[in-house]
């Protein structure tokens, strides 16, 4: 190494030092508590489905059947089954649409978004809306924080 590159480096590295000494002394006695958490399991007692309910309304075309004419009789009607049975092609009334008309259908979906899990953890029951099915755990999140009231002056 160049031996001005190593005196900048050395300037550079002494500075350093020299800023970390002019730390208030406050500052290096602060000491920040870990939460007190940890991870723990509780037995799943039911599991209920939340459902969305979505309706769509479609249009589709329903005809009415045509009216029976004096030339289908029951004996046409065996006739013309015979002659398919036996491969010879009858000629249908061809369909002329005047009998169809467009109708909205409503058609209702369901589907789960969410699911209320009631569950139970050292011996108290406790109930969540979940995004997922647990199974029959659920891994839970324990904290304890303690509660400081103020001292009163006042005894």
């Amino acid at each position: 190494m160049n031996r001005t590159v190593l005196q900048a480096l050395i300037l550079v590295l002494a500075s350093t030092v020299a800023g970390l000494w002019t730390i208030p002394a406050a500052a290096q006695h602060t000491v920040i508590q870990a939460e007190n958490v940890r991870f723990d399991y509780a037995q799943v007692l039911r599991v209920t489905p939340v459902y969305q309910t979505l309706r769509a309304t479609t249009v589709e075309q329903q005809c009415e059947p045509e009216p029976a004419t004096p030339e289908d009789s029951r004996l046409s009607r065996v006739v013309g089954a015979v002659r398919e049975a036996l491969g010879r092609e009858r000629n249908p009334k061809p369909s002329t649409g005047d009998n169809c008309k467009p109708v909205p259908v409503e058609r209702e979906f369901r589907r789960p978004i969410a699911y209320d899990v009631d569950y139970v953890y050292k011996g108290s029951r406790f109930r969540s809306r979940l995004p997922e099915d647990p199974g029959n755990k659920l891994r839970i999140r324990v904290a304890v924080t303690p509660i400081i009231t103020p001292i009163s002056t006042s005894r």
